[in-house]
Formats: structure tokens, C-alpha cells, sequence
């Protein structure tokens, strides 16, 4: 049966050619867009799956390249492709399929499981992402179940063999060719696999192995970490199934997405801010006081400065995430007009005005004024 599923390129925007940088960038516009928290479509939550498992496989480099060779069924088995390339059957599983090999004692070799991964996502403060925080999240996820500890079976019961199977939980099916006799293996319709059927399941977890919980997970933002980051808690994800020889737990992914500040803005580790000061500040120089996320500081304005001119301080910008090194503040000197002015202040303007004109007139023309007078403006 043909995939329903679209081309993951298809899904992000992407071309098959794209880098790592255009992969995440697209996927964090359209998680963006269609995050079910921002988008009330009914389709979103459906649409943001979608984004999420095109970024999943895509950014990987081990299934994007089995993607690319083998389109969605080189990565739709559990797990995704394994390492030997054949969707976690190695040599001896594909010997196995077409020569009626059995492996020692009449069952694939056991491979070890890994719980399932979950994920969150954690909004802090801009402040917060500058400078670090520690959060307390709450996690609906999976816990071995103590009363059978994840075997599923009541205290004092153990499960049987599978009739069906005779323990292999593997289903063989013969049939000759002008090749020779090729062997079907499938997983077992009635024990799932497991080679034993439970007969008494425990009271607690009704035989799965596991219970359902509520568990609040104490989580440290690091300080300089950026909106869109994924962050990864190893082994506070599901439990593995016990029943299927137990394994190791499945991660946890916390998406961090930080509100906007009303002031500051950042580029990398920088900080921007737009700072606006009086006509007569810029034209006459003065030192000022500025907001920085520390508190303040002093900035010295050049007497002439024009708006728009970026005064760097040094220092008061954003934590990096490796050294903690910090930027710098870049602050953008804004020069405002006033909107109203008393008779007093347009008299004093009317002057100053005057007084600059004859100031211009006196000195040699500038480029400004020698295009003004080719154009008659």
C-alpha cells in the first residue's frame, strides 16, 4: 500500500539540496505559524505533527540519507532505519527472511528497546533568557509500574507460551519458487512479539507494564539561550517496555520560547535598543543615562550627532552559550521633533534658523546645495 504521507522537503518548503541552517530556519517559521497555541485552525495541531516529523527525520543526517534512498519506508520502521541500512534488520534477519534460517533457539536475536520521547515547551521572560533561569515543568508521561515492576503480570502469576508461536513470537510462512523455498517471518497476531501471553494482568497497570503520571521536572534555562531552542533531557522521557526485555528510557525535548521585551531587542549575542533624545541633545552633546537589563549606564552624545547614529557599549549584551562571554549594547540614537511648541519655543527656533541660514550662506556651498540649485529646488 502506496504512503499517504507528503515528501518531508515538500512538508518544510525546502529544496532536497537545502542545508542544516535552511532546514531549521523553516521549520521554526512554520512551527511558528502553526503552533496550536498560536493557530486556532482546526487543522493546525495535525499541520504542526507534520512540521515537527519532517524536521525529525530531516535534520538528521543518518535518515535524511535513508530517507533520500528509500523515501518514507526507510524511516517509518520503529526507530527509524538502524545502522546496517535495512530498517533495523540486520544480515542475518534479511538471510533469515529469504533462506528459513532461524537464529539460535528458534527467535531473533533480542534487541534492546528505548522508551518513547516526549515533548514540552517552557515561555520565559526575555530577562530570563539573557540571564538563565530554573523552571519547575510539569510532564504528563509514563512510569514503570511498581505493583509488577513493568512486567504486567499480577504478583505471584507468570505469563505462559504462546500457543500460536511457540514462544518464537515470530508467525514463519513457507513457499517454494524456482528459486528455492522463501520463508515469511511476521510478528506473532497474538502475543505481539512477546513469545508469552499474560493470562492474570496486574490491577494496577491492567497488564501494560506502566502507569500514567503527572511529574514536575525541575529544569535549568541557561543563560543567553534564544527563542526556538530545543533543549534535551536525557532519560526523562517514557520507560522502556519491560515486557520486551526492558531497555533504556526515552529523552525529553523542551521547547523554550522567550516573549518579546517592550524595549530590547537581540541580534546574536548583541542587544539593541532605540533610544530617543531632544534636537538639542544631539546638536549640543551631552552626557545621558540609558536603561540597560543590568540597570543603567552613562553614554556620551558627540556634539553634531545626526539620528540613527549606533553608540556601542560594551559588555551589556547577551551571555554566550558556550563561554558565557558577554555582547555588546548597541544603542540607536533616535532625535525627535517636538509635535507642539509654545510661542516662546518657535520664537527661539524662528532665531536659530535665521541665524543658520546666514551661517551657511558664508561658507562654501556643500554637495546638498549644489544639487539643490541644479534642480532649482
Amino acid at each position: 500500500m502506496a504512503s499517504t504521507k507528503r515528501d518531508y522537503y515538500e512538508v518544510l518548503g525546502v529544496t532536497r539540496s537545502a542545508s542544516e541552517d535552511e532546514i531549521r530556519r523553516a521549520f521554526r517559521k512554520l512551527a511558528l505559524e502553526h503552533h496550536p497555541d498560536r493557530n486556532s485552525a482546526p487543522e493546525a495541531a495535525e499541520r504542526f505533527k507534520e512540521i515537527n516529523e519532517a524536521h525529525e527525520v530531516l535534520r538528521d543526517a543518518e535518515k535524511r540519507r535513508a530517507y533520500d534512498r528509500f523515501g518514507h519506508a526507510g524511516v517509518d520502521s520503529p526507530g527509524g532505519m538502524g545502522f546496517d541500512g535495512f530498517g533495523g534488520f540486520g544480515f542475518e534477519d534479511l538471510f533469515d527472511t529469504f533462506f528459513g534460517r532461524g537464529a539460535p533457539g528458534g527467535g531473533r536475536r533480542p534487541r534492546a528497546h528505548r522508551g518513547a520521547d516526549l515533548q514540552t515547551e517552557v515561555v520565559v521572560a526575555f530577562e530570563e533568557s539573557v540571564f538563565g533561569v530554573t523552571r519547575t515543568l510539569d510532564v504528563s508521561k509514563h512510569e514503570t509500574c511498581e505493583t509488577c515492576r513493568g512486567s504486567g503480570n499480577e504478583p505471584g502469576s507468570e505469563p505462559v507460551l504462546c500457543q500460536r508461536c511457540g514462544g518464537t513470537g515470530e508467525l514463519r510462512r513457507s513457499h517454494q519458487s524456482i528459486f528455492g523455498q522463501f520463508v515469511n517471518v511476521s510478528v506473532c497476531d497474538q502475543c505481539g512479539g512477546e513469545g508469552r501471553v499474560i493470562l492474570s494482568p496486574c490491577h494496577t497497570c491492567k497488564g501494560n507494564g506502566h502507569i500514567a503520571v503527572e511529574k514536575q521536572i525541575e529544569v535549568a534555562i541557561p543563560a543567553g539561550i534564544e527563542d526556538g531552542t530545543r533543549m534535551r533531557l536525557t532519560g526523562q522521557g517514557d520507560p522502556p517496555d519491560h515486557r520486551q526485555g526492558g531497555g533504556i528510557p526515552g529523552d525529553l525535548y523542551i521547547w523554550v520560547r522567550v516573549r518579546p521585551h517592550e524595549f530590547f531587542r537581540r541580534s546574536g549575542t548583541d542587544l539593541l535598543l532605540d533610544y530617543p533624545i531632544r534636537m538639542t541633545q544631539a546638536a549640543l552633546g551631552e552626557e545621558i543615562e540609558i536603561p540597560t537589563l543590568d540597570g543603567s549606564t552613562h553614554i556620551k552624545i558627540q556634539p553634531g550627532t545626526q539620528s540613527g547614529k549606533v553608540i556601542r557599549v560594551k559588555g551589556e549584551g547577551v551571555p554566550r552559550l558556550r563561554d558565557q562571554r558577554r555582547g555588546d549594547l548597541q544603542v540607536r540614537l533616535i532625535v525627535e521633533v517636538p509635535r507642539t511648541l509654545s510661542s516662546e519655543q518657535k520664537e527661539l527656533l524662528q532665531k536659530l534658523d535665521a541665524s543658520l541660514q546666514n551661517a551657511e550662506q558664508s561658507e562654501p556651498k556643500s554637495i546638498f546645495d549644489r544639487v539643490r540649485d541644479a534642480l532649482g529646488v
